[in-house]
């Protein structure tokens, strides 16, 4: 099942079962979305991010960063991060990523996809240091790509397209049962930068 950007601004529920997963649309205007989008990718600490291949602990394309309110410790692909503090420019997205979820979060996994080569296998967040059932809030800036969610059990798997200057936000039992991933393109050639909004529990 395809959700394209029509959706925008509806804030049904798009899993069939077994979790949440609201789409917003986009929450600032395209001006304010390109000013934010030319700051994070000039300005963020990126760093190649790490993961556990086959026994081996390999560099990735795509690069990540984390920040928060007090230097976190987050754990995933037998990698540790420690969080940096928030810039100014982080806490207002934040504040309008809280704002239009109605959700609260204290750090902040910032992901640089280069172009359509560079994505995201299924996966999904669960590691032990975030609440559990916690929201997790996607903000994302720059080219357009395909969201996917694959139902751990049944399969069923539904699909969106995430707009520069949107938010999406999953939570409740999301992380539970379903995965999630960003898959490959040859069709986007420029940088995506997406947000996660997350809440650290330590």
């Amino acid at each position: 099942m395809d959700l394209f950007a029509a959706i925008d601004g509806e804030l049904g529920n798009i899993l069939h079962r077994d979790g949440v997963v609201n789409y917003h649309g986009t929450i600032m205007s395209c001006e304010m979305a390109n000013e934010f989008y030319q700051y994070l990718l000039n300005n963020i600490s990126w760093q190649p991010d790490k993961s556990l291949i086959n026994g081996q602990l390999i560099e990735t394309r795509r690069h990540v960063a984390w920040y928060g309110e007090q230097a976190y410790k987050y754990r995933y692909s037998n990698t540790t991060k420690v969080a940096l503090p928030w810039t100014e420019e982080l806490l207002a997205i934040k504040k309008r990523v809280e704002q239009a979820s109605q959700q609260t979060f204290n750090s902040c996994l910032l992901n640089l996809y280069h172009d359509g080569s560079e994505g995201m296998a299924w996966h999904s967040d669960g590691e032990q240091d975030l609440m559990p059932n916690g929201a997790i809030g996607s903000f994302s800036v720059g080219a357009e790509r395909k969201f996917s969610f694959k139902h751990k059990q049944t399969q069923e798997a539904v699909s969106l397209f995430l707009q520069h200057g949107s938010l999406l936000v999953m939570k409740g039992a999301t992380q539970q049962h379903w995965l999630h991933r960003l898959a490959p393109t040859k069709s986007v050639t420029t940088p995506r930068i997406n947000l996660t909004f997350r809440t650290i529990v330590q």
